[in-house]
């Protein structure tokens, strides 16, 4: 075994160790608002998606927000019991809060009474697996220390609160930065980001930081897609970061860009903050649509096959395919068997990737030999390309948009 192949291998059993054992994600970092976009969700569609932390989920069971039509259900599917567990909690105090105590919890953060009301209000709608995790780790909303939430919590909160350590050592960094996401002048927003932020943030120690593979698994990214984005871009993955957030931040307006300022901030604002933590949602939500929710702990192939998610007309598989394919080609083939067996005919799907293109999913071989997986569907590139550029996200290099052909 060569010394790269073998270096490999320790990358990915240190990102599959800290995968089954801790919280990943702790917010979703794909934009919704994007995907609705390309969904159009009516009263009869049957959604799954990838639950990372929930957010997304609770977006759609929200429905279109252009015609307000909500789907019948929504299967959320992750193979890790602690993103399950966030989602789990976050219906739990849908139900059983009002909105000031919910936002609390999951808007700012933090509650100061947050163990009490968990015990008697929120554990026991739990499954016997996320009651476990949240026994343990309730007190990451309890703020014992200033500028401690929920949101610092979890691997990504934890590379989170040391970024932000970093900035605040910046006083000139910092203070552009909460003028750069409070600004509504497009142009001013250009020039703070120009003038002070790229250059104060992206220093020689940041940008090592995030060139390395234990940053990246941190952060939830496998070394299958840190090498796609380094075979992206000339810089590697600190080159992508930059222009990734320099598209973002100069393009983009920022003052209800949720994804980045949760990180900056530690929490969200009444005024910047998903769907389904504004009043009008939680309202929604807790008036009935909150019960099209199933959140499972399953891999997708699996929910599929013993027909947790029936006949789903669209699914969002987020990112996950971009190390499959290198790491579990034959699992993926299996996955997409099940996808054009259960889905409904013209399924609509989208996936993200970091990078540029995906030719291992249409080179992907189904395993009962009829064709391809790029035979069996049918992209809409121009719609995907226009979407992706007011992706408030903006860390994946593709969005991708497809129908199952019929």
């Amino acid at each position: 075994m060569g010394l790269r192949q073998w270096s490999r291998g320790v990358q990915d059993a240190t990102f599959g160790a800290l995968y089954r054992r801790n919280l990943l994600y702790n917010a979703c970092w794909e934009d919704p608002a994007v995907d609705h976009c390309a969904l159009n969700l009516r009263t009869d569609s049957e959604v799954v998606v990838i639950t990372s932390a929930g957010c997304n989920a609770l977006d759609y069971a929200l429905g279109n927000p252009q015609t307000g039509e909500a789907p019948r259900r929504v299967v959320a599917v992750d193979a890790n019991p602690w993103q399950t567990a966030v989602l789990e909690l976050k219906i739990a105090g849908i139900r059983a809060l009002e909105h000031t105590d919910f936002f609390a919890f999951f808007g700012w953060g933090h509650h100061p009474h947050a163990r009490a009301i968990y015990r008697s209000h929120l554990r026991p709608q739990l499954t016997a697996p996320s009651r476990r995790i949240w026994d343990e780790h309730i007190h990451w909303f309890a703020g014992l220390r200033r500028g401690d939430t929920f949101y610092s919590h979890g691997l990504s909160g934890l590379v989170a609160r040391s970024v932000r350590g970093a900035v605040r050592r910046k006083p000139k960094l910092w203070k552009a930065l909460n003028e750069l996401v409070e600004s509504h002048d497009q142009e001013r927003q250009r020039e703070l980001y120009d003038s002070l932020v790229e250059p104060l943030l992206f220093s020689v120690g940041l940008r090592w930081v995030l060139n390395r593979q234990i940053t990246m698994s941190l952060l939830g990214v496998p070394s299958e897609q840190t090498e796609a984005v380094k075979g992206g871009h000339a810089e590697g993955v600190s080159g992508f970061v930059r222009d990734s957030m320099r598209a973002v931040f100069r393009n983009l307006p920022m003052h209800d860009n949720y994804f980045w300022t949760v990180y900056m901030r530690g929490h969200y604002t009444p005024h910047n903050c998903p769907r389904y933590l504004s009043h009008e949602g939680f309202s929604r939500l807790k008036a009935g649509l909150v019960d099209c929710l199933r959140p499972v702990t399953s891999t997708l192939t699996s929910a599929l096959h013993t027909g947790v998610a029936e006949q789903p007309s669209h699914l969002i598989l987020l990112d996950h395919m971009d190390w499959m394919g290198h790491a579990q080609p034959q699992a993926l083939a299996e996955e997409w068997q099940a996808i054009c067996q259960v889905a409904r005919p013209e399924a609509r799907i989208l996936w993200r990737s970091g990078a540029p293109e995906t030719p291992f999913v249409d080179a992907c071989r189904l395993p009962d030999g009829s064709s391809t997986v790029g035979e069996r569907l049918h992209y809409h590139h121009d719609l995907a390309q226009q979407l992706h550029r007011h992706d408030r996200v903006g860390t994946y290099a593709c969005f991708k948009i497809a129908d199952l052909r019929a």
